[in-house]
């Protein structure tokens, strides 16, 4: 069944044509890049993204939005407004995806914004600031292994020095990948904009988690984005013969390993409610089945909206750590390989959104993000917010990913209320 049947089928909006034209450009986008297992594969600056990004502009165009591509590959629609020179609001997210994704992870915001847009052009509505909708480049960072590449130059914390060493899987330089997009790398730095020019950024996406489907809600606020914080942690002891070693006498790598990752799980609770921890690779030496294993590396992925909680986190796993390998005779070393600022949404637009939420008769609930979003870049210069949308058992970046039409329509009431407030002040 297609995409759009499928959202149809499971709506009781079937007569609102406003979001039957939603339902018809998600499944547009989901036609590009389709892959065997009803997934899509739009990887940035890719033939599918480009073919995706033009799409994206014939229907700006049909709302009546005036289009740019930057050189970096951000593709804006504006709507202009009675007062152009103040600074724009903002809305938006991305339509590139990772291999074998959903159809709803990033789409959902760029259509939902298009669609505000669209319905104000309609209705002759014109709002003092303009109002830019927005589809960042290579958010989930499947080109180079490097993530919100689009919006990381948007706002001046990349340029073309910064990302010299980037490439991606065929060997291909940044700049060879941007002139084979059709893009010029030499006007990169025109990408970057003075924060000043933008009066509020807000994002739409879907939740990639389960929170709101327990509560049975279509839609949430954000209130901070989690800060990633990699940390390696290498154990060393001595490999031996499994058959010839006392159990006594061992120097047993992984067992040291194994006892920090069952103390790393309680850790988190002490410190924040929203902390958490996980410990998702891990590499063995001689990793043979007849040897007790010498050598133990394994990468903590430790988050949380409060920094200084989360620094306070990783303080307590390697104490954790260093008491163990002590206790076992073994040494242990750590390195620290990404360390990510958690960044919070502005109080003032979480306000504005939740009188939104109130006004569809649903009770506004604040959550956080443990992923990574645009938002996260451009709330550390613009006041932000994001609006989740309830998704199926929190699946994402899997060709199972879904929202449901009826909750997509929540989540553009309120977006639709957000910016017609954001855009009169």
């Amino acid at each position: 069944m297609q995409v759009y049947e499928k959202l149809m089928q499971g709506s009781r909006l079937d007569t609102d044509l406003r979001m039957e034209r939603v339902a018809q450009r998600i499944q547009a986008l989901s036609e590009i890049g389709t892959t065997p297992g009803q997934g899509a594969t739009r990887i940035g600056y890719s033939p599918e993204d480009r073919t995706a990004k033009e799409l994206l502009k014939s229907w700006m165009r049909e709302a009546g939005l005036n289009v740019r591509e930057d050189a970096v590959g951000n593709l804006f629609g504006t709507y202009a407004g009675t007062e152009p020179q103040l600074p724009s609001v903002l809305s938006g997210s991305h339509i590139d995806t990772v291999p074998n994704g959903g159809h709803f992870d990033g789409v959902v915001g760029v259509i939902s914004a298009l669609e505000v847009a669209a319905s104000w052009f309609e209705q002759g509505f014109v709002p003092r600031r303009s109002l830019e909708v927005a589809a960042f480049a290579d958010e989930e960072g499947s080109r180079f292994h490097a993530s919100l590449t689009g919006s990381h130059f948007l706002m001046g914390e990349l340029d073309l020095q910064s990302v010299a060493h980037y490439r991606d899987d065929e060997g291909r330089s940044f700049d060879q990948v941007l002139r084979e997009h059709g893009l010029d790398p030499a006007e990169s730095e025109e990408a970057a904009r003075d924060p000043q020019t933008i009066h509020a950024f807000v994002e739409v996406h879907i939740e990639q988690g389960e929170v709101l489907e327990k509560r049975q809600l279509p839609v949430g606020v954000v209130s901070g984005i989690a800060g990633p914080a990699w940390l390696e942690i290498k154990w060393r002891g001595k490999a031996a013969h499994a058959g010839t070693t006392p159990m006594g006498m061992r120097l047993d790598a992984l067992i040291g390993a194994s006892e920090c990752i069952v103390a790393i799980e309680k850790l988190p609770a002490l410190y924040s409610p929203t902390a958490v921890a996980t410990v998702g690779k891990m590499d063995i030496s001689p990793n043979g089945s007849n040897v007790v294993p010498g050598e133990v590396s394994f990468i903590v992925d430790v988050r949380d909206i409060d920094l200084d909680s989360r620094d306070k986190l990783i303080e307590a796993i390697l104490h954790e750590a260093g008491a163990i390998a002590a206790r076992r005779g073994l040494d242990v070393t750590s390195e620290l390989k990404i360390r990510i600022a958690p960044t919070s949404m502005s109080p003032r637009l979480i306000g504005i959104v939740e009188e939104a939420i109130e006004q569809t008769g649903c009770p506004p609930f604040k959550l956080t993000s443990g992923a990574g979003h645009d938002a996260m870049v451009i709330g550390r210069h613009v006041p932000t917010v994001m609006i989740f949308v309830r998704c199926l058992e929190g699946i994402s970046h899997n060709p199972k990913e879904w929202a449901a039409l009826d909750d997509i329509a929540v989540g553009v009431q309120v977006l639709d209320a957000t910016l017609r407030r954001l855009a009169n002040e």
